[in-house]
């Protein structure tokens, strides 16, 4: 084989390389850092989904402060402001979602309840990421 023909397969070795590793990471891993905000539509869940499995592998309670959000790590806790009356609740994510339109969060019941949006569906909020677990590899040194 010549150097030039070497060279091409290596290269192409190297492009399916690239592009194989581009897909190799969690949601996870996405960074969020305190205090960072995020603001759109929220909506709550709870009744229907009682007593399944989430994401994080938890059972679901309507009745905890929990919430479903695309992106924070499981275990994160954020604040959440209903933007439309100022309420406050701190929740912690356990789940996956929202799956519908461009919501940002998916609230139990009981969070809903203190934002006080039950009836109406949905809100504005802002989400503020409070703190996240640590992992083990956080301990690690090197």
């Amino acid at each position: 084989m010549s150097q030039r023909a070497r060279l091409a397969q290596f290269s192409r070795l190297v492009l399916i390389a690239a592009f194989a590793l581009t897909g190799c990471h969690s949601e996870e891993s996405v960074e969020h850092g305190k205090g960072s905000a995020e603001v759109g539509e929220a909506s709550w869940y709870g009744p229907g989904f009682q007593g399944n499995e989430t994401a994080s592998g938890e059972t679901f309670d309507q009745n905890k402060m929990t919430a479903a959000h695309p992106t924070l790590p499981m275990g994160t806790t954020a604040k959440v402001t209903n933007l439309e009356n100022d309420k406050k609740v701190e929740v912690r994510i356990n789940d996956r979602g929202p799956y519908e339109g461009d919501r940002v969060i998916d609230l139990s019941r009981a969070a809903a309840s203190r934002l006080d949006m039950v009836d109406d569906g949905t809100s504005q909020v802002r989400i503020e990421a409070q703190a996240q677990p640590h992992t083990d590899s956080d301990n690690t040194s090197r």
